[in-house]
């Protein structure tokens, strides 16, 4: 049974009522359906601009966090290569305040050149520091361009280059926010402890008025399927050797996604995992190992990387870690190992929807999908994937010829 109320706005916007009965806060969430996918390949960094000169001004809000910290309230966003998702948590009684500070920034914001420099310095500050700066920080670009050929998501986030930042200008900044920061473009979800008709008439009456915006279906190139392994190297000054490699897998929206991450928490998640027990602990020739699903989308990656202890090259390592992959895959796993991470996915995925922004956050993510019915049926997938699943999942996923493989060499001071 569905714990929300759904209303569609002559605009477009979709608006989401989660009830919230004796919680003293309110949640006002809006995911916009636009990420780094949605970049031209010579202006990468947009989304994550726009992250940053959402909070700017608007054209009627000169500052946007004043009127928040006056009523008590607080804010945040994230941008990947999906979604923009910006979320406001205040005092139920001050509900009206979001809605007046978020459809201000939806109508419209300041656009000013002042405002865009600073937000650039920032952005470019911030891609030079985590990602330029950082040892490995810039693993995930090549590891990226080696796995996707086509996709927009060959760049990460944060962008391909400063450059696409710095040569940013007024205009490509106000064509960016009119073609995809619109009301029929975004899902609000709204958590708060008062009646469906209420939330309908402040969604009426602060963002019934801006106008839709034309959105055009994505017509994104999909990946050819991957026949050889690709391979490259870098060299810089990072502490120790490490190696990346990654597998083309299915997007986030698919049954298939469930089955490669609880692979991937069997592998790679945690002190007992496979891997990290017998290549970290026992063997000793990783310092530190993990396996993830990146859960975009579109067809994503799996990845498992390491860095690796002295005296051991990346070729040896490489090998190693290969043959221990077989091994398994020839091995299987068995039904306690299955339910182990079944139970920990099933447990933190609970303990997740404790928090009523993080529900809002997945209704508003499920609802974007054309899903909202799905959004409290995680814990159902989780627990229909079957011990078959996993080990099925492991030989249509984990070959050689399909695989992109990242040396990343320590280079000598």
């Amino acid at each position: 049974m569905q714990d929300y109320q759904l209303y569609t706005l002559k605009n477009g916007l979709q608006v989401y009522h989660l009830p919230a009965p004796g919680n003293p806060l309110a949640v006002v969430n809006i995911m916009y359906n636009v990420g780094s996918r949605d970049e031209d390949a010579e202006r990468t960094g947009f989304a994550h601009l726009f992250e940053h000169l959402m909070f700017g001004g608007s054209a009627n809000i000169p500052s946007y966090d004043e009127p928040l910290q006056m009523v008590g309230g607080e804010n945040n966003a994230f941008t990947n290569t999906d979604i923009t998702n910006y979320y406001i948590q205040l005092p139920v009684e001050n509900l009206e305040t979001a809605f007046w500070l978020e459809s201000d920034r939806m109508l419209s914001l300041d656009f000013s050149q002042k405002s865009l420099d600073v937000q650039k310095g920032v952005v470019v500050e911030e891609f030079r520091q985590r990602y330029l700066n950082q040892p490995y920080g810039d693993a995930m670009h090549h590891l990226r361009d080696l796995a996707y050929k086509k996709h927009p998501y060959r760049w990460p986030t944060i962008g391909l280059k400063t450059d696409h930042i710095e040569d940013a200008v007024l205009q490509d900044v106000k064509d960016f926010f009119f073609k995809h920061y619109r009301p029929n473009n975004a899902i609000m979800v709204v958590a708060a402890d008062l009646p469906g008709e209420r939330i309908l008439e402040l969604s009426e009456k602060w963002f019934g008025p801006i106008e839709s915006g034309e959105i055009k279906p994505r017509n994104l190139p999909a990946e050819d399927a991957q026949l050889e392994p690709r391979r490259k190297e870098v060299s810089e000054k990072v502490p120790m050797d490490a190696l990346y490699l990654a597998w083309p897998m299915a997007g986030r929206m698919t049954d298939e996604f469930y089955s490669a991450n609880l692979l991937s928490d069997i592998l790679g998640h945690g002190k007992s995992s496979r891997l990290v027990n017998t290549l970290v602990k026992e063997e000793r020739i990783f310092h530190s190992l993990s396996a993830y699903v990146s859960g975009s989308l579109d067809p994503g990656l799996f990845i498992i990387e390491g860095k690796l202890n002295p005296g051991h090259s990346p070729e040896s390592a490489e090998g190693r870690l290969w043959e221990e992959l077989r091994k398994l895959q020839d091995a299987g796993f068995s039904a306690e190992e299955t339910e182990k991470v079944k139970n920990q996915s099933e447990t933190a995925l609970a303990g997740s929807e404790v928090e009523i922004l993080n529900r809002c956050i997945n209704l508003a993510y499920f609802a974007l999908c054309g899903k909202p019915e799905d959004y409290r049926k995680e814990l159902e997938k989780i627990q229909k994937v079957s011990r078959e699943d996993i080990e099925s999942m492991f030989r249509k996923l984990i070959r050689t010829e399909n695989s992109s493989t990242l040396v990343y060499r320590s280079k000598p001071d």
